[in-house]
This record gives structure tokens, C-alpha cells and sequence, in this order.
């Protein structure tokens, strides 16, 4: 599998994004970020999405990428995938022709440029040739986070949360592992509050996988406190584990 990092901050910056994660050209896990990063061919090229959790950092790249595509006047439609509370949040907040155009029924309900999937947490999910697999995590509203697999290698993406339990027991023996990290350990009650993850309590949380990670890679920091995190993630004493900044790319 090949990883980009369209977006993997925490807020908006000048040069942070929010988290986005393309796989092989087509598959993206959130859509923090997709129009300020793809170009116009590379947008026709997604084909399936699948969201974390409902705030806005995690889905604000849709509705811009459903308008360019009704622009080009393409015959195009991406899939769309979240739990029960994520579509729902979708369609009532989103989507709506209040705050943005209904696009799963534009250009015309039979074929819209929009396809919204609920998804069954803990069920593995076949999306042209890779597995799929929710699992809840804790964060302020409903979350899940992601296992994928595509011919024997395994990622897994925590998306946001707080210290959680069931999503650790399928990470085990994963080749890469994207992990939140939002805020600087002297932040560690905020992070709590707001259900987000510091160094000194993700490396309590990586002590509940049974086999660690080939690599683990640190998302959604803060950018006014990257240079931070990323001096706390080196003091981690964990093998194989890297603060992300938006643009890299990795073979899993």
C-alpha cells in the first residue's frame, strides 16, 4: 500500500493541514483536506472515503471535492463510509441544501456524485480488493477507527481519541500504525477533557498491543506546539516512531 499525507495537523495553519491519509490513489481515511492538496485529475481518482468521526477537521474536504466534480460534469460517484452517526451527521448538518447542496442527490438521485455507507463497527468491510474494519474508540462524539488490509499488509488509524481499549487489541502485529497525539504531556488534562491523546499517555496506551507496530506514525499534533510534541515523541524511547508533516509518503 502506498500512503500519502495530505493532512495530518490537529488545526489550520499555514502549512498544516487537516488529517487526511490516501491509499493508493483512491481510498482516503478522513477528509480533513483534499481540493488544497490533489490536482484536478488526482480528485477524479478518489473512489471511496471512509470518516472517523463527524467534526469538521475530519470532513471538510467533502463538499468542496463533490463540487468540483458536478463542475467537470463527470458521470463520477465516491462511496462515502461512517457509522450510523457520522452519515446521520452528514446528511442532517451537511448536506442538507441549507449549509451545502444535497450531492447524493445531484446531479440526480439514480446517479449522484455522492454515495453515503453505513458501516457496521468490529464487521470487516470488502472495498475493491482491501478489507475494511471500524472500531470504536473514545472521543466527544461517536468515533471509530480503521484497520486496513490489502495483500498482507496492515494499517491501522486510531483517527481521534482518548485512552480506549478494543481498538488496541486489533492493532497487534500491524506494519504501520497512525496514532493521535494532540497536545504537549503538560497539557495532559485538557488532552483528557477533550478525549485526545499526549505522548506519556499514548505510551501507556501502546503497552495494551500485544505485538507493537513495524511503525507507528504521530498525527493530529497541534501546530503550535509541533516542535514540541515532536521533541516529546524522540524522548518516547519507542522503535520505529515519527511525527508526520503533511506531504510524506511511505510504502506499507
Amino acid at each position: 500500500m502506498k500512503l500519502r499525507i495530505l493532512g495530518s495537523a490537529g488545526a489550520e495553519f499555514p502549512d498544516f493541514r487537516p488529517p487526511a491519509f490516501l491509499i493508493d490513489d483512491h481510498l482516503l481515511l478522513d477528509a480533513g483536506t483534499i481540493g488544497a492538496v490533489l490536482t484536478e485529475e488526482e480528485q477524479w481518482n478518489l473512489r471511496h472515503i471512509f470518516i472517523t468521526h463527524s467534526h469538521l477537521d475530519h470532513i471538510r474536504g467533502i463538499p468542496a471535492l463533490a463540487d468540483n466534480i458536478i463542475i467537470k460534469n463527470l458521470s463520477h460517484s465516491v462511496q462515502v463510509y461512517g457509522t450510523e452517526a457520522v452519515i446521520s451527521a452528514l446528511r442532517d448538518h451537511l448536506f442538507n441544501d441549507a449549509i451545502w447542496p444535497d450531492f447524493t442527490r445531484l446531479p440526480n438521485p439514480q446517479e449522484p456524485v455522492l454515495k453515503f455507507n453505513t458501516i457496521t463497527v468490529g464487521h470487516q468491510l470488502a472495498c475493491n480488493g482491501y478489507n475494511v474494519m471500524a472500531i470504536e474508540v473514545d472521543h466527544t462524539v461517536p468515533a471509530v477507527g480503521y484497520i486496513v488490509s490489502q495483500s498482507g499488509a496492515r494499517l491501522a488509524y486510531t483517527g481521534d481519541t482518548g485512552p480506549t481499549e478494543e481498538f488496541w487489541h486489533h492493532a497487534s502485529g500491524v506494519d504501520a500504525l497512525i496514532a493521535e497525539v494532540s497536545f504537549p504531556d503538560s497539557m495532559t488534562d485538557l488532552a483528557l477533557l477533550t478525549k485526545h491523546l499526549t505522548c506519556s499517555l499514548l505510551k501507556k496506551e501502546l503497552q495494551k498491543i500485544a505485538v507493537p507496530p513495524k511503525r507507528i506514525l504521530i498525527t493530529h499534533p497541534k501546530p503550535q506546539y509541533y516542535d514540541l510534541i515532536r521533541s516529546e515523541v524522540a524522548r518516547m524511547g519507542v522503535d520505529s516512531i515519527e511525527l508526520l508533516h503533511d506531504g510524506m509518503t511511505f510504502i506499507i
